[in-house]
């Protein structure tokens, strides 16, 4: 496994070499995360029905959280490292953010699914199997995504 060294960013930083509509990774601890933006707040829960992984919305198995459809494919400009939506690591991409109805999916740049937003009422991501897995940060920039970093790890192996 790849070592990961990152910075915590805070709101509005700008990192060189990422254009601004790209997102930042950042590791996150859940313990010392504000209560409204941690798993603990009722709205961020994993057990809450509208944050699980068989929602819907937020269902590996819709096709438009997949990879399979062009605007979440791997190899749509979009989603690469000058497309806009790339997530960038240690100064380099390592995976791209798409949206499906509102729910904001999280890839690598292979096109594995890692994390989601469901649509309403949270800000927390979640991994595949429902875990709370970070939050999103809006940026002066855009957004940026803080992860616990078992989540995180994820983008690397």
């Amino acid at each position: 496994m790849r070592p990961v060294a990152l910075a915590l960013l805070l709101p509005g930083a700008i990192l060189p070499g990422v254009a601004v509509a790209d997102a930042p990774l950042f590791i996150v601890d859940p313990s010392q995360m504000p209560f409204d933006l941690g798993p603990g707040a009722p709205a961020n829960q994993p057990s809450r029905m509208s944050n699980s992984p068989s929602a819907a919305g937020n269902s590996s198995g819709a096709p438009g959280n997949g990879s399979g459809i062009r605007s979440n494919a791997p190899d749509n400009p979009a989603n690469g490292p000058d497309g806009g939506r790339a997530i960038w690591a240690d100064g380099e991409p390592v995976g791209y953010y798409t949206t499906n109805g509102g729910t904001l999916n999280l890839f690598t740049s292979s096109g594995r699914r890692v994390a989601y937003r469901p649509a309403r009422g949270t800000k927390s991501l979640f991994a595949t199997d429902g875990r709370w897995c970070g939050t999103v940060a809006q940026t002066s920039g855009g957004v940026a995504f803080g992860m616990t970093r078992s989540c995180l790890e994820k983008f690397f192996q």
